[in-house]
């Protein structure tokens, strides 16, 4: 399974990247949402990680572009720093599968992860 990271902070994306290819994830990393874009359309990421605050396009935009523009339906898993009920609500009404509030541990992210691959495989 491919997993598409998308963090602008450096050891997060690092740690995240170590965690994942341990599991047995392929992982592919974007710093910004404009990079995390061109790794949409080039690698097919199965799965998407993104921070809510990047430079360029914000995870929530990222959110909108895939399910408005791209008609995709790859699950996104959005992690913020915020947790405020209109960031939260905001990402679940424009098509986010989940989110997650930082600081969180490794395995959570793994395990809704598996969450995620197991409900599309039912």
């Amino acid at each position: 399974m491919k997993i598409l990271i998308c963090e602008d902070e450096e050891i997060m994306l690092t740690a995240l990247e170590f965690r994942l290819r341990k599991q047995g994830f392929d992982v592919i990393k974007a710093e910004d949402g404009k990079a995390a874009l061109e790794r949409i359309t080039n690698d097919s990421p199965d799965l998407i990680v993104a921070d809510v605050m990047m430079p360029h396009i914000t995870g929530l935009e990222l959110v909108s572009h895939l399910r408005d523009e791209m008609k995709s339906k790859v699950p996104v898993i959005i992690i913020s720093a915020l947790e405020q009920d209109e960031i939260v609500l905001e990402a679940f009404r424009l098509g986010a599968d989940d989110f997650i509030t930082k600081p969180f541990r490794p395995n959570e992210l793994i395990l809704r992860i598996k969450k995620i691959v197991q409900d599309q495989e039912a």
